[in-house]
């Protein structure tokens, strides 16, 4: 079965953007770029909501053989593009690139997907969907890069309620610019 994946940048006092709705932190240099990178050849398909596909559309412009962008960014755009994704909106009424709007519930979505033999992890992006998908326990992974900034507050990574979810660490890295990998498995 098809793993689900949440994965996202966060602040050290566990926010994914700030109170502005900033997240231009320290420390995105190559080196932590790569894990996007890697995780990126691990997914399948990517389920966005509303707010995440309209931020990540400037990647759907970007030119794959720029030679202004380094390597594993150039890289990083082709499979983006490639990617099939699936927006879950009740506002939208179109939707570009190799993308197309949900039909269903999230939960109905992730249950079809997780059926489908097409192989990749189901990735999740942003928060409030995240949080959606959390609640009755469908996020089997999660992955964080904790960038060294304390931002007092905006939209947290971890929008779950109440519910505890118990984790099993799976894998850290450190990186020089003071960003730390975190990777952990929700444990059933």
């Amino acid at each position: 079965m098809r793993r689900v994946t949440y994965s996202m940048g966060v602040s050290l006092d566990g926010y994914i953007e700030g109170p502005a709705g900033d997240f231009d932190w320290p420390g995105f240099d190559d080196e932590v770029f790569d894990i996007t990178l890697d995780e990126i050849r691990e997914v399948g398909v990517h389920l966005l909501g509303r707010r995440l596909y309209e931020a990540m559309l400037y990647w759907e412009t970007v030119d794959g053989d720029d030679e202004s962008l380094t390597a594993p960014r150039r890289e990083w755009v082709t499979r983006w593009k490639a990617l099939p994704k699936v927006v879950f909106s009740t506002t939208l009424s179109t939707v570009r690139g190799n993308a197309r709007l949900a039909s269903g519930s999230l939960a109905d979505e992730i249950e079809r997907l997780r059926a489908d033999p097409d192989e990749g992890d189901i990735a999740i992006g942003g928060a409030t969907l995240a949080a959606e998908a959390a609640a009755p326990g469908l996020i089997d992974e999660y992955y964080l890069r904790v960038f060294p900034v304390l931002v007092g507050g905006g939209l947290p990574f971890f929008a779950r309620g109440e519910q505890r979810v118990d984790l099993e660490l799976l894998e850290t890295r450190a990186f020089d610019s003071g960003v730390a990998y975190l990777r952990y498995r929700a444990r059933r």
